[in-house]
């Protein structure tokens, strides 16, 4: 009996022990639940910039390339030889300023023969003018014929052209006696001379210089015909203004004025030519350099603008981080228009006065908290962690 008794206790005590296992093990699980519910992750470090509102232009941005306004290709309009030069290669000149000078002994010889022809052609009509005017007297009274009448007038008319043809050839003489000293025929900018002092020049053949007229200067640039509508409207309203920016020098623009349209769009490239013309009196524009266009088309006034870095791109397009006041982050789909140096045009999606977030979004998730931060204090994580990569 007693082996009995003590064989009914055996699953009693087994019995114990599975249940305080058990409210362990459901001790362990509840604690783990509890810390799981307790955790918490820390706001993320971010650097934030205020939405602006301000008025920002419209434009398209194209290539363009600088051509001269004036150009000028130098030729003897006598023939004869190079006897002086007046400037130096790539010098600046003004219209007038004398260039090469050409041989002038022949030419101030052929004008003083024509002086002298001209001068025995006057003598000789002041000379039939009085035989004349003698016949003119005699022919009242019969004292002469009519045909020495007439011989003497037609002899005056003779004379009279002969003068004028003298007096032509000597205009003649002086205008070539002129054309021995050419001279620069616009304000501009000489290249690389042609000829040498010696050289002997044909008239309207042998080029000498080429001359380009630098300010102001042209920039020519096409437009694809689809945003040719926008242009003529604006055009419209008034002229268009153009900034043009050097490849390496996009924060020095130079302002000036669109002042051609072309007439047709081009069938091979469904393009408009335009054309810019701007003040270079610093000579930064070169003529066949090509440059940045920027054609402004209007103004928006009190557009929203971010900062460039702060749209980022999800399947569903644009989306920004905003920092509400409770410092968590909202995550809103935005519509961003153009660039405007460092910033962008937010459409729609942000209001002026808003905080972005501009750097660490990946660590940001919707709805979690955010840690403001100052440029340098978010940077020096990212250095600290690239240096121990290395």
């Amino acid at each position: 009996m007693k082996r009995a008794q003590r064989g009914e206790r055996v699953p009693s005590i087994l019995a114990s022990a599975c249940l305080l296992a058990a409210a362990a093990a459901t001790g362990t699980v509840a604690c783990k639940k509890q810390q799981a519910q307790s955790f918490e992750r820390p706001p993320a470090a971010v650097t934030v910039a205020q939405a602006v509102a301000k008025d920002v232009p419209v434009y398209l941005d194209e290539v363009g390339k600088c051509v001269s306004r004036e150009v000028v290709s130098v030729m003897p309009q006598i023939a004869g030889k190079i006897t002086e030069l007046h400037f130096t290669d790539g010098a600046d000149v003004k219209k007038g300023d004398p260039l090469f000078t050409i041989d002038p002994r022949p030419f101030e010889a052929a004008l003083h023969s024509a002086e002298a022809d001209l001068g025995r052609a006057k003598a000789l009509l002041n000379f039939s003018k009085s035989q004349w005017n003698r016949v003119e007297t005699l022919i009242q009274t019969k004292a002469v014929s009519q045909e020495e009448y007439d011989t003497r007038r037609n002899a005056v008319e003779l004379a009279q052209e002969q003068v004028r043809q003298g007096q032509a050839a000597v205009e003649t003489a002086r205008l070539n006696l002129d054309y021995c000293s050419i001279r620069s025929p616009i304000d501009g900018r000489t290249g690389h001379r042609l000829v040498d002092i010696g050289n002997v020049v044909k008239a309207n053949e042998t080029p000498l210089l080429m001359i380009e007229r630098l300010d102001p200067i042209y920039t020519d640039f096409t437009i694809p015909q689809g945003q040719l509508t926008a242009v003529q409207k604006n055009m419209n309203a008034g002229s268009l203004k153009v900034e043009v920016r050097l490849p390496d020098e996009t924060d020095k623009p130079i302002a000036g004025t669109l002042t051609f349209l072309d007439n047709a769009v081009a069938d091979a490239t469904g393009t408009v030519k335009l054309r810019a013309t701007l003040g270079n009196a610093d000579h930064r524009l070169w003529p066949g350099r090509f440059v940045r266009v920027r054609l402004l088309l209007s103004t928006i006034p009190g557009a929203i603008l971010v900062p460039a870095v702060a749209p980022q791109l999800s399947a569903r397009g644009s989306f920004v981080y905003v920092v509400k006041p409770d410092s968590t982050a909202e995550m809103r789909a935005v519509k961003t228009g153009q660039r405007q140096g460092d910033s962008i045009v937010i459409e729609d999606g942000v209001k002026a006065g808003e905080k972005v977030v501009v750097t660490g979004q990946l660590g940001v998730t919707p709805g979690g908290k955010v840690r403001e931060v100052s440029a340098e204090g978010a940077a020096a994580p990212a250095a600290a962690g690239s240096g121990g990569k290395s």
